[in-house]
């Protein structure tokens, strides 16, 4: 079976607009979007929620400030390693590496804590030089210094935290009890936010995850014939097989099970950046191996259903295409993507192994008895339009805050 190493034509229309369905602002605003690198999933939500602002709401302008590179002069391993944090963050996920996760991200926070009058310092000097109207924390554990310095700079600047996790897990991790917004897209998350003493006028929900608008457009044509064109059996169970840009040795052992296990099945395997891991897989004859690629929503739409890590990104981008889900749960699961499969297994979207090894048992089972028709019609059932829903959000935020300022 062929691989793939770039793109093949696919045929979509536009997703839905939502123009003119808001009151929109008259006034010009300055916006900043803070995210980092770790994971990939953080710059794609930033990236996502400017598209859709620079649809709906022209007249802002959006700047997105990477905040790794801001506080550059306290990353200790970068000083230590010349390497970026990020990036060994990135490896550890390419390798499986993430057993003791959570004691990382508990010395993370500590060191937080420890630097946190420097990291102050620094972002004061920040906000200093270009103090925007509204700014957007899309990234987790640092919100508790970032309000703490855009306040010192400017306490009339409202500071709003959008959660890209399905929860506050560990807590913490997004949650800090301030006086800020909360943008959270689950009923557990406005648990925690209710808990942790944000008041109901501070608590926005939207409907689900941030997606990239690609996932919303309407994908025409033969999903038979655009298989064949993949050489991939138009009519062959299929598993989509993901684990971040960056790939993961992972899905070697995953394809290795089932095709060791004579099941009816063929894997479309995203391999990302990892281009040694699309090397080892393009040869198999039930594989598709498709390297770094921007159409990860058509490839989806060629699959029955999903196999990866609980990453709140992909699994939503998963389930809103409808397919159901395969996860792993364990102590290498990172902390934060533990509440998923909780979300997921008593939604009915999926099946939580401890394993990948129990992989060829998991597909046996949601290929039985009509699971995998029923797991898709739930997945179906979610209606997450996070993306066109939270820029409404901000406008809404903004001008609270003008009217409290009495503007």
């Amino acid at each position: 079976m062929p691989s793939s190493t770039k793109s093949r034509a696919f045929s979509y229309s536009r997703a839905p607009s939502t123009q003119g369905i808001a009151n929109v602002t008259a006034a010009p605003r300055a916006l900043q979007l803070v995210y980092f690198d770790a994971g990939g999933g953080h710059r794609s939500a930033a990236m996502a929620l400017r598209e859709v602002m620079a649809e709906r709401y022209p007249h802002w302008r959006v700047d997105l400030v990477n905040l790794q590179e801001i506080l550059e002069p306290v990353d200790l391993f970068h000083r230590m390693t010349g390497h970026q944090s990020q990036d060994f963050y990135n490896g550890l996920l390419k390798r499986g590496w993430t057993f003791g996760s959570l004691a990382m991200l508990r010395a993370l926070q500590k060191g937080v804590q420890l630097y946190s009058d420097h990291i102050e310092a620094i972002l004061r000097d920040h906000w200093r030089s270009a103090l925007p109207d509204l700014v957007v924390s899309i990234v987790p554990n640092f919100n508790g210094v970032m309000f703490r310095a855009l306040r010192q700079e400017d306490p009339r600047v409202p500071y709003v935290t959008v959660m890209t996790d399905l929860a506050d897990y560990p807590p913490h991790f997004w949650q800090e009890k301030q006086d800020q917004f909360i943008i959270c897209g689950t009923d557990m998350a406005v648990r925690q936010a209710v808990a942790a003493g944000y008041r109901e006028n501070q608590i926005f929900q939207a409907s689900g995850m941030v997606l990239k608008p690609s996932f919303y457009r309407e994908r025409g044509g033969d999903r038979r014939l655009k298989r064949a064109e993949f050489g991939l059996d138009p009519d062959l169970p299929t598993a989509l097989v993901m684990f971040g840009g960056y790939g993961s040795t992972t899905s070697v052992k995953i394809v290795d099970r089932l095709e060791r296990s004579g099941l009816p099945l063929q894997t479309i395997v995203l391999c990302g950046r990892n281009e040694r891991l699309r090397e080892t897989l393009k040869a198999r004859k039930s594989c598709l191996a498709v390297g770094y690629t921007d159409c990860v929503p058509d490839y989806m739409s060629l699959a029955d259903f999903f196999i990866g890590k609980p990453g709140p990104g992909s699994l939503s981008e998963a389930l809103h295409l409808g397919l159901p889900a395969i996860v792993e749960c364990n102590m290498r699961t990172m902390p934060q993507e533990r509440y998923n499969t909780e979300w997921l297994a008593e939604r009915n979207l999926g099946i939580v192994i401890k394993d990948f090894r129990q992989i060829a048992a998991a597909a046996r089972l949601l290929l039985a008895d009509g699971r995998l028709d029923q797991f898709r019609q739930n997945a179906r059932g979610l209606d997450n339009r996070a993306v066109y829903e939270i820029p409404d959000m901000l406008d809404r935020i903004m001008r609270m805050g003008a009217t409290a300022n009495g503007a």
